[in-house]
């Protein structure tokens, strides 16, 4: 089937120099026992997929099942769109969600020129924002697009933070020897870690879009 191991791995192979199944446990940084598992059970976890294709600047949809084109530039040429994972992680506009899964549960279509002016979409991640702590700008329900790469703090702007083992969305400001988490909704005052409390936490990536379904 196509969204199989072997076909995964041929598909690899074809566009970057990993070539044999111990090459790929090293990029992957997992044991053997654990490739070698993946191709028994003929399936591939969604994180392998998201993480190579950021890697090596492949369409995570193409890796995955084939569809489409193996690099987003090339679609771009094209003029088609491109398929972005939505993961099942929520985004806490709160006090933080522990929902923090990396699955993958489908894919939205944004056109290749549109994602490519805003960076690469290999890098690229959809996910689901929960609370109403960055309201109005951001509410509960909105679908938010994050770029994992761009993880380098733009005080003022919005990232999606991990703190220990939560995930949250905030705006972030960065202080000499703190780090601000802020909220729009002023309901919430703003975070402010410092010390041994910054080895815990890691910048995900920037919000660049959101989208909203009206109920």
């Amino acid at each position: 089937m196509s969204n199989g191991f072997e076909a995964f791995f041929r598909r690899l192979c074809s566009e970057t120099e990993i070539k044999n199944q111990s090459q790929l446990a090293r990029e992957l940084d997992v044991g053997r026992a654990a490739v070698s598992l993946a191709k028994r059970k003929d399936s591939v976890p969604a994180r392998w997929v998201l993480d190579l294709a950021a890697k090596y600047g492949l369409n995570p949809l193409w890796l995955e099942q084939g569809k489409g084109f193996p690099r987003p530039e090339a679609a771009a040429d094209n003029g088609f769109y491109m398929e972005v994972p939505k993961v099942r992680a929520r985004l806490s506009a709160g006090g933080g969600s522990f929902e923090t899964q990396g699955q993958v549960e489908g894919y939205y279509s944004f056109r290749s020129d549109w994602l490519n002016m805003r960076g690469n979409p290999a890098n690229m991640v959809l996910m689901e924002v929960v609370g109403n702590s960055m309201e109005p700008e951001i509410k509960e329900g909105d679908l938010v697009l994050i770029d994992e790469s761009r993880t380098d703090v733009l005080s003022g702007s919005i990232y999606a933070v991990g703190v220990e083992d939560t995930v949250m969305v905030k705006r972030v400001e960065r202080l000499p020897g703190t780090l601000v988490l802020r909220s729009d909704n002023m309901d919430y005052a703003p975070i402010h870690l410092t010390g041994g409390e910054l080895d815990n936490v890691r910048v995900i990536g920037k919000v660049l879009w959101a989208s909203r379904e009206y109920r």
